[in-house]
């Protein structure tokens, strides 16, 4: 039995099905923050949905009108304290095409809606999307901020040396000409 539970776990962690993550509670009560498009199974696969609450317990609801012909599911009620996987089971005779779910909260005042994509094996492994890079790619020039981070601190070295109070002053409004000039430039692109 115990050798059973192990093997279970191992595949579970070897599964090629993704876990698409939704936020709750992250950016206000009662807010929900759907997983990024798109969202696709395979054909007799498990979607397998982890809500990840980031504030109080809260009651949601999952729903699913229109997705008769490839799942059994159309409707639940889950109360979430912290981390919930909720898997939706894919029938493996079904057609290729598509279904949406949406998630209620705050008693129907917050919702949201997203498409689930239903592929064929070779189609689904065929367009996986390219995940972004955990750090970011270079482009060969500093950042404004860092290169007034860095004058900065030389200023303000330069003061703790020479102890001429303009350098202090000086560091100080560099710092802050580089943070305006980069909250402003955000608001640009």
């Amino acid at each position: 039995m115990f050798l059973l539970s192990i093997a279970m776990v191992l595949q579970e962690q070897n599964s090629d099905d993704k876990k698409y993550e939704i936020f709750l509670n992250r950016t206000g009560i009662n807010s929900i923050e759907g997983p990024k498009p798109p969202v696709r199974v395979e054909i007799g696969g498990t979607l397998k949905l982890r809500f990840v609450n980031r504030g109080s317990p809260i009651h949601i609801t999952i729903s699913s009108s229109n997705s008769g012909m490839f799942s059994s599911f159309f409707h639940d009620n889950l109360y979430i304290v912290d981390e919930t996987l909720f898997s939706i089971p894919i029938y493996p005779d079904c057609h290729e095409g598509f279904f949406d779910v949406e998630i209620i909260a705050g008693y129907g005042v917050i919702k949201v809606a997203f498409r689930i994509d239903v592929l064929h094996t070779d189609r689904f492994m065929s367009q996986k999307v390219k995940e972004p890079p955990l750090q970011p790619v270079p482009r060969g020039r500093p950042h404004p901020l860092m290169v007034m981070m860095g004058f900065s601190l030389l200023l303000y070295s330069a003061w703790l040396y020479l102890r001429l109070d303009i350098l202090n002053t000086a560091a100080f409004f560099t710092l802050i000409i580089g943070a305006i000039y980069t909250w402003y430039r955000q608001g640009l692109q």
